[in-house]
């Protein structure tokens, strides 16, 4: 296979730290990213559900990435960052440690779910792609949101 025609199927991916562990979102899912501030509480929400906030007139849910994956709580004080993602016509920030920076991977390159895999990251991830010395897990936008099936799984 020649050089170009490698290229010619990459994907980009945001990647992001959750828990130390890497993961990358499509690219073509991601609206923005942003610094959330001030939450609002949804009363009898299900936990992964930070609150509401509003974005530039939108109103966008909040989804705690680190209870979505059932990892312990941050400190408070710690500041996160969002990714902001929009399904369905809705809007939702997952909350998430840091950025990172975009990459290009070689669509071929994504590998199924390992069989050591915690469960808790693939109940939510698309495959994997094995980097120098880490595993980028790629992230199911679509799973990720599906809350309800997570809480009647539980």
């Amino acid at each position: 296979m020649t050089m170009t025609a490698a290229t010619e199927h990459v994907t980009e991916y945001v990647t992001a730290t959750i828990g130390g562990q890497l993961f990358g979102l499509p690219i073509s899912r991601v609206q923005d990213v942003f610094s959330p501030d001030r939450l609002g509480r949804v009363p009898l929400a299900p936990p992964e559900i930070a609150g509401v906030l509003n974005l530039r007139g939108r109103i966008v849910t909040a989804i705690d990435m680190r209870r979505r994956l059932d990892l312990r709580e941050l400190d408070e004080g710690r500041p996160r960052m969002a990714v902001g993602i929009e399904c369905n016509g809705e809007s939702y920030g997952l909350l998430i440690e840091e950025i990172g920076e975009v990459l290009k991977l070689v669509t071929n390159s994504l590998e199924d779910n390992p069989a050591n895999l915690d469960a808790r990251l693939a109940r939510v991830s698309a495959g994997v792609h094995r980097l120098e010395g880490r595993l980028l897990v790629v992230l199911d936008v679509d799973r990720v949101l599906d809350i309800g099936a997570h809480q009647e799984a539980a």
